[in-house]
């Protein structure tokens, strides 16, 4: 599970993104100022960080900086308040790989942090496996015995969620969600349709999954 750490001195905000992130798969740490944030940095070992601006003890534009003077090159996504001034010469000076206006919209947060974690390659050098399959996240190469086995970018990107999570109930919306973005929107029976390929090409007996679990009327439970 990913870790995405908020640091954020709008108690409701931040709650809200926390709340938002759990649902979506991702494990959220909140802090309410720079220098917390700065810390929960280096302890948690967050794959993405949210940044505002304006930030009591430490600012934003600070905490980016001492967290890049550190070594740290954790994925950075700055939220700036309307008015801010704030620009993309300054947004790469600090360390920042992105940024996103207040008010935003809970389907642009997540599709900007989606697009981060993949640009940032955070899943890389990785090689997950269950039984006898194998997932080089580098390479995106699927094994079973040792023979390679073809996925389309959809069963893959299905694959790897389920890999991610798990052993957890996920709603077919959250993986709508969390697969194919915001940016599209399939009908459950997408997920349905997947998850049989996914039992096709990697279940012993795709009749009776051992690991892409239905969980009746939720979605489905992937169990390594």
């Amino acid at each position: 599970m990913q870790t995405i750490l908020v640091i954020d001195d709008d108690e409701s905000l931040r709650d809200t993104i926390g709340m938002l992130l759990e649902s979506e798969g991702f494990r959220a740490v909140l802090a309410g100022d720079g220098k917390s944030g700065l810390d929960q940095a280096l302890v948690s070992k967050p794959n993405l960080i949210l940044v505002d601006l304006r930030l009591p003890v430490i600012g934003g534009v600070d905490v980016c900086k001492q967290l890049r003077q550190s070594g740290v090159e954790t994925p950075i996504i700055v939220l700036s308040a309307v008015g801010d001034e704030f620009d993309k010469v300054l947004l790469l000076e600090i360390g920042a790989d992105d940024y996103v206006v207040k008010p935003f919209g809970t389907r642009e947060l997540l599709a900007r942090i989606r697009a981060v974690l993949r640009r940032s390659g955070t899943d890389a050098h990785k090689i997950l496996s269950f039984a006898a399959v194998q997932v080089d996240l580098e390479r995106r190469i699927v094994t079973r015995n040792g023979a390679e086995i073809k996925f389309t970018p959809a069963e893959y990107n299905l694959l790897t969620y389920f890999l991610q999570n798990p052993d957890r109930a996920l709603s077919r919306d959250m993986i709508l969600n969390s697969v194919w973005g915001y940016e599209s929107f399939p009908n459950t029976r997408t997920v349905d349709a997947h998850v049989v390929r996914l039992r096709q090409k990697l279940e012993p007996d795709p009749n009776g999954p051992r690991h892409f679990i239905t969980v009746h009327r939720v979605g489905y439970r992937f169990l390594p």
